[in-house]
């Protein structure tokens, strides 16, 4: 029989799920909150669901003090949040850092539009700041060939990860990559609730 996953409960809203895809948060040695993405900081976790609501309903029912037995330094929950989202943007550009290393990014408004009208297996990310005109193409014809979209970072900073100018949207074409980058980037999606774009 497959082994079953280890289940975690969220301190906020108590919904049970497989730790892996919770939050989890650790006490730092000045016992302030410090939030674990990788899950392997040593010492007794506390989590919550991969969303901004569940992490402030924390803070704000001092669920953290509870689950910490009081001995934790809580920073304000915009704070926080902006720790979390910070973290999570920098494993994202990490992993988009080593697909682009390995060739595995296609980026240019052109050849992204040619990659996605050929119908393979992807990935696109658009910048926030993208046209609108030029970002609604190229997410329609993402989506007849059910390629899933996010929007993440800007325009400058994605040319400047991939050492080029500017870029508007790029795609992480299929590799060992496209997996792990999907995944980080719908965990992304969720803490932000709304802050990125969704396929369909």
């Amino acid at each position: 029989m497959p082994k079953e996953l280890p289940q975690r409960s969220c301190i906020a809203c108590r919904q049970v799920l497989p730790k892996a895809s919770l939050l989890r948060f650790v006490q730092a040695p000045d016992l302030t909150l410090v939030p674990d993405l990788q899950g392997k900081l040593p010492g007794r976790g506390a989590y919550t669901c991969v969303k901004r609501s569940c992490v402030q309903q924390a803070l704000a029912r001092k669920q953290f003090s509870r689950a910490f037995k009081g001995n934790v330094t809580l920073p304000p929950a915009d704070e926080l949040v902006r720790q979390v989202v910070g973290f999570m943007e920098a494993r994202v550009t990490s992993y988009l850092a080593l697909a682009n290393k390995a060739g595995k990014i296609v980026s240019g408004n052109e050849q992204v539009m040619d990659f996605l009208r050929k119908g393979k297996k992807g990935v696109l990310v658009v910048a926030s700041d993208i046209s609108p005109d030029i970002g609604e193409k190229l997410l329609q014809t993402a989506r007849r060939s059910n390629m899933d979209c996010f929007s993440f970072s800007t325009k400058d900073a994605l040319g400047a990860l991939l050492g080029k100018g500017l870029r508007s949207a790029l795609i992480v074409t299929e590799s060992g990559f496209l997996d792990v980058i999907r995944n980080e980037m719908g965990k992304y999606r969720n803490f932000l609730e709304g802050g990125a774009i969704e396929n369909g």
